[in-house]
């Protein structure tokens, strides 16, 4: 899937982002779930190549390194398909880890994000596009957020 210059964002309304949110926690879920499980599997490869190394490559470990190599682009491919589920839906993943999504929204006109992690229960904060989550306001002291629409 090729991004052009003219492709359209979707656009949230803080209704629609809390309609789609139990699909959207089912999938962050996964990705979180995931990202731990690799960064997991990436630690114990680096420990046997370590351990492989100072054994001047007698590795009593060496099946285990190429089953934990095979699995770890198995999972990355696994990883990169739930960004993919995400983005379709017009939302963006921020970080696996910490299961940081973004909902395009508009407020004054202008496009920022309504932010949402990995257990809250509902979407009720947002930032400016480039305020990350350092920059979450809620949103409830907001009232400016445009109904739903497609911009390009």
């Amino acid at each position: 899937m090729s991004s052009s210059p003219t492709q359209t964002v979707k656009v949230f309304t803080i209704d629609q982002a809390n309609s789609m949110l139990p699909l959207v926690q089912v999938i962050t879920a996964d990705l979180v779930q995931l990202s731990s499980d690799l960064n997991a599997r990436r630690e114990r490869i680096v420990e046997l190549q370590r351990h492989n190394s100072q054994t001047s490559g007698t590795g009593f470990h060496g099946e285990e390194l190429s089953q934990s190599k095979a699995d770890l682009e198995h999972d990355a491919l696994k990883l990169q398909e739930y960004v993919e589920e995400l983005r379709e839906l017009g939302v963006e993943p921020k970080s696996g880890p910490e299961g940081l999504v973004d909902f395009p929204a508009l407020i004054d006109g202008r496009l920022v994000y309504l932010c949402w992690k990995l257990g809250e229960p509902t979407v009720s904060h947002w930032h400016e596009l480039d305020g990350g989550f350092a920059g979450r306001q809620l949103i409830a002291d907001c009232t400016s957020f445009h109904k739903d629409e497609d911009i390009a």
